[in-house]
């Protein structure tokens, strides 16, 4: 038990390097994200991800255009959203990814009355179920290395009292264990899910919920996960939380946040007053801030090259193209949308401009 209490240390020397010239690139002070995606960062792509699969499919029908946006999202290291009886299927990525010397990232989201019975639903229907769950992820990754983001929203749906009382300290307590469970692999990288700034506002309130879930076995928190919060807002409100914790590092989802959330308001904290962290504050309450809003544009690429000692890596960890749920003309959550990706890629094409 004493050798994980180091994890924490050792995540703050941490970076899926691909080898040692690009170590020397990331000491270089070459540490922009813009332009194209890092190729150092040492992440797998996939090959058969459904953006490539769709990008052969329009290449196909001589749609060359919509095949090059396409690519955009295909070419990137996106992460690995994890379904029932997952063994087999976390075997044969940590080995597709090994056998490149690379490091995939999976998202494990199957926890007992997720997403608080809404779009999202489902998850284990008991926690031991769910601790079996996290055993077969446990045997499917072995020795290899592997990122893993433990339980979107879990934690913030918690703090925001979605989740009923009597199921809260429960909860954090399974977290806990699973974090214990997934800690235990030496090549393993464990982040908890903590939200965005534009859902739970003080970070305060989430530092003892984070404690309860084992953020002290962890590696780090994950922020923006499926959000549209800009980076520079989610990196002043990870780097608060990182203090408040002492120092825990963090990741970052940039997979859609190019264009910011919609229809949102700078520079004011929930005082009215200006924010120390040019706070961000959708303008929209209802669910077309967060569910397939529209034109949105893809964030900075997948990078571990971050230029600051507290954010391990930018990741896109919300696949560009896969549907938030049933809202603004989307089909059910996780499932592909052709168009929303193409609009994803063409607002960023538009950006960059």
């Amino acid at each position: 038990m004493a050798e994980k209490g180091l994890r924490r240390a050792i995540a703050r020397h941490w970076a899926p390097l691909a080898g040692s010239a690009a170590a020397l690139l990331a000491l270089s002070g070459c540490l922009g994200t813009s332009g194209g995606s890092d190729r150092q960062s040492g992440l797998w792509v996939n090959p058969d991800n459904p953006a490539a699969r769709q990008a052969r499919e329009q290449r196909r029908a001589g749609r060359y255009a919509e095949a090059e946006l396409m690519r955009r999202i295909a070419d990137e290291p996106i992460a690995e959203w994890l379904g029932p009886h997952p063994r087999e299927r976390v075997r044969f990525l940590t080995e597709s990814a090994a056998r490149e010397h690379r490091t995939p990232v999976l998202v494990a989201y199957h926890i007992p009355y997720r997403d608080c019975g809404r779009y999202s639903r489902g998850g284990a229907e008991s926690d031991a179920e769910y601790l079996d769950w996290i055993r077969e992820i446990v045997s499917g990754i072995g020795e290899r290395k592997a990122i893993v983001v433990l339980e979107p929203d879990a934690i913030a749906q918690v703090v925001d009292g979605c989740i009923p009382k009597p199921l809260r300290a429960p909860r954090l307590a399974l977290l806990r264990d699973a974090v214990a469970m997934l800690s235990a692999m030496p090549a393993t990288r464990i982040y908890l899910d903590a939200g965005n700034p534009g859902w739970i506002k003080d970070t305060e309130r989430l530092v003892e919920p984070l404690m309860k879930s084992g953020i002290d076995q962890a590696d780090g928190f994950a922020l923006n996960v499926s959000n549209f919060q800009p980076t520079s807002v989610t990196r002043a409100y990870g780097r608060r939380l990182s203090l408040q914790l002492g120092r825990v590092h963090f990741i970052i989802d940039t997979s859609r946040n190019g264009n910011g959330p919609l229809t949102s308001v700078r520079g004011e904290g929930d005082d009215g007053k200006s924010g120390d962290m040019g706070a961000v504050r959708s303008a929209t309450d209802g669910q077309e801030s967060w569910c397939n809003p529209p034109g949105r544009a893809l964030g900075d690429p997948p990078s571990t090259r971050t230029g600051d000692p507290s954010i391990d890596a930018y990741l896109w960890i919300k696949r560009p193209g896969e549907s938030d749920g049933t809202c603004n003309g989307g089909p059910p959550a996780g499932r592909w949308w052709t168009e929303y990706a193409l609009d994803l890629a063409r607002n960023a094409n538009l950006r960059e401009r």
